[in-house]
């Protein structure tokens, strides 16, 4: 599990180590990380020209001292410090023994100037660029002179390594509320913060290393704010049939989706189901011809809901369209049903928010980010732009899980607690239908006895696994999306 804290957590763990080790040990833990990160990045360091942007807080001193480990290895490098009068002492006097050089940066962004010249001089011909502008408190956008040089960086084809996280982001939601540095990579210390695994901040974070200062045991003290799973936990959640096993008790899934106008989003809920791995599926609608074509094994019937037969779970929404005729009724049936339910789509367009908050089983709620806009009264860029917010809300209103699609699909307990946040995934499943074969999917988990929670996030990760094998690298439809599930599954049961 990849689990990242709240920065004030990450900040009373690390008081109570300094408390306990000599002066000054975390801060040379963690810029002997970034330096050995900053060598491999670089394949070769002696020769090499490192540029260091330089704030006032702990980042820039770890820059500082990293740097300074770059220079005895034969690097070149230089110092371009924001605030001047307030950089880390320490840090600007190890690097200056080193034999690394600096410059005042404070003008950059306040017209020409040979300071200011020879800041953005350093950066143009730099081999790797090190942002060390704002720590993990920072709020809000940078301010403009620090915005330029974060913009010449980026210009320059130079490497851009992030100390912790990059300036400009919001480490506790990956908010990007003004200018930020784009970083080719980030180096964090002693925790993941969870705006590097959350969009918008993740675009801006690249890759991800991690770098151990001994927090582990301070922070035991404290839960996560957001967690990954990965494959070893998706591995142990996965329901895998025994020699007792029948369709009953591998789960069987009831599926309400599809109207004359969209057939084809029945069928992709339902091969989402069983390629999931659901006993059976029961499929109710009026595409039931569609189905029963594609897939002869589903079990079809007119409906009413109630006398559908025996389910463990219910999906309700794909291509219902706007309610009409018995639809409305269908989807009332399925969230009166004494089983867990998932909600997509249309499904969540139509439904009574009050009916959701009264059921006694368990409801996983699936909107995209549009679709949370409308739930939340709220618009999409809102949404897009503040996703942990958006997904915690949603829970909290609607008393359910939420699973945010999106680019980092979010998993938010109906009690709160620890998000999580889908690892996998391609920009190719970003096509028609996708959705509904995640739908299916998860529903398919939920019919097998995961809670709400775990179904979400556990499809999440098949789906988008699924996508990745599907795609390599090529535009896929969601028919091949469900059909590469089955891969997914082996490949998270092989490690």
């Amino acid at each position: 599990m990849r689990t990242a804290y709240r920065v004030e957590d990450v900040r009373a763990a690390e008081r109570a180590l300094m408390a306990r080790v000599p002066e000054g040990a975390l801060m040379q833990r963690a810029a002997a990380g970034l330096a050995v990160a900053c060598g491999q990045l670089l394949g070769k360091v002696y020769g090499a020209r490192v540029a260091l942007l330089v704030g006032s807080g702990d980042n820039g001193g770890d820059a500082l001292y990293a740097g300074a480990r770059l220079a005895r290895r034969g690097a070149g490098v230089t110092a371009v410090l924001l605030s001047p009068e307030r950089a880390h002492a320490g840090g600007l006097a190890a690097l200056r023994g080193a034999g690394g050089r600096v410059v005042d940066g404070s003008g950059a962004g306040s017209g020409s100037g040979s300071a200011a010249d020879a800041a953005f001089a350093s950066l143009s011909g730099a081999d790797l660029v090190v942002d060390g502008i704002v720590g993990i408190g920072g709020k809000g956008g940078l301010r403009p002179g620090a915005a330029e040089l974060a913009r010449a960086a980026e210009e320059s084809g130079a490497l851009v390594v992030a100390v912790d996280l990059p300036s400009g982001v919001d480490a506790d939601t990956g908010e990007v509320r003004g200018a930020a540095v784009r970083a080719d990579a980030t180096v964090t210390f002693g925790a993941y913060k969870p705006g590097l695994l959350v969009d918008p901040a993740r675009e801006y974070a690249g890759a991800l290393r991690l770098v151990d200062i001994g927090l582990g045991g301070e922070l035991s003290a404290y839960a996560p704010a957001v967690e990954a799973l990965q494959y070893a936990d998706v591995e142990q959640l996965l329901p895998v049939p025994g020699a007792e096993s029948d369709k009953y008790r591998r789960g069987v899934l009831g599926v309400v989706a599809g109207s004359a106008r969209y057939p084809g989003a029945a069928v992709l809920t339902v091969a989402g189901a069983l390629r999931g791995g659901a006993g059976a599926v029961r499929y109710v609608g009026p595409a039931a011809d569609a189905v029963i074509a594609r897939f002869p094994e589903a079990l079809v019937s007119a409906g009413p809901v109630p006398r559908a037969g025996r389910v463990q779970a219910w999906v309700v929404g794909p291509g219902l369209g706007d309610g009409h005729g018995d639809a409305g009724e269908r989807l009332r049936d399925v969230v009166a049903a004494e089983v867990p339910v998932l909600i997509d789509a249309d499904g969540l367009r139509l439904v009574d928010a009050s009916a959701v908050r009264e059921r006694g089983a368990p409801t996983l709620l699936t909107p995209h980010a549009g679709e949370a806009a409308a739930l939340l009264g709220v618009g999409r860029a809102e949404v897009e732009a503040a996703r942990l917010d958006a997904v915690r809300e949603l829970a909290g209103r609607y008393g359910a899980t939420v699973l945010l699609k999106g680019s980092t699909t979010l998993v938010a307990g109906a009690g709160g607690g620890v998000v999580r946040v889908n690892p996998t995934g391609t920009g190719w499943l970003a096509t028609a239908g996708s959705g509904d074969v995640l739908s299916g999917l998860a529903g398919a988990l939920l019919a097998a006895g995961l809670g709400a929670r775990d179904a979400g996030a556990v499809g999440a990760f098949l789906h988008g696994l699924a996508g990745r094998l599907a795609a390599e690298g090529a535009p896929v439809g969601a028919q091949d999306v469900a059909e590469a599930v089955p891969a997914a599954w082996r490949d998270v049961r092989r490690g």
